[in-house]
């Protein structure tokens, strides 16, 4: 199932909200008629939280069914109500914007060039997968150009086709090129997805929304 959606007025919907196949966190002042709408379409509990005082979740978490990781800039409130049964890592590196450097699901992790090797062997920890630093499409901030699911990845159009290969490899899901948001290659975020459903900015176009759903649904 897809569906349009904004949140907090915004198409750039993947910033504010993070998603697993089992619960959505969401900005603690979304309205309660999107926060249904969330987890109708995502098929999940929804849980309202802020990190370090914002409601830029989606930037600032990732995770697998094994881990959670949460930017430096969360306090341990935030890790309370965020932690479910997931082990948590709070992330301390020059590299802070975690949702957007970090793409995972249970198989493999990529991660932005920058992060340190101390940085390295937390995440593998956290997350219980092989990590491997490397870029999408030329681009260092990973999370922003990418949307991973149980069903497929979505990448930068900027993207080579030995890369498409590597990571349909190493997630083991096929990985394709779209965009989203009328034509922002920044699809992680512009698209909420797990294995149950899709959600995607308002802006999005129907080729768009058609690409998304082929390969996330």
């Amino acid at each position: 199932m897809i569906e349009k959606f904004s949140a907090l007025s915004s198409d750039f919907i993947g910033v504010y909200m993070r998603t697993f196949d089992d619960i959505t966190y969401i900005p603690a002042q979304m309205s309660s008629e999107s926060e249904s709408e969330v987890g109708r379409i995502l098929g999940t509990e929804t849980q309202r939280i802020m990190l370090a005082n914002s409601f830029l979740i989606g930037s600032m978490m990732t995770g697998n069914s094994n881990g959670m990781i949460l930017s430096a800039m969360a306090d341990q409130d935030d890790i309370k109500k965020a932690s479910g049964s997931r082990n948590i890592l709070v992330l301390k590196d020059k590299v802070n914007a975690i949702g957007n450097d970090i793409v995972t699901n249970d198989q493999a992790a990529i991660i932005h060039r920058g992060f340190s090797k101390t940085s390295i062997k937390k995440i593998e920890d956290c997350l219980g997968v092989e990590v491997i630093k490397t870029s999408i499409g030329g681009i260092k901030t990973v999370g922003s150009v990418s949307v991973l699911t149980k069903k497929g990845m979505i990448v930068t159009p900027t993207v080579t086709e030995d890369e498409l290969e590597f990571l349909s490899n190493l997630f083991k899901v096929e990985a394709k090129p779209g965009t989203a948001n009328f034509g922002s290659i920044y699809v992680g975020s512009s698209i909420v997805a797990n294995s149950t459903g899709v959600l995607v900015g308002t802006k999005s176009t129907p080729i768009e929304i058609g690409r998304i759903d082929e390969v996330l649904s």
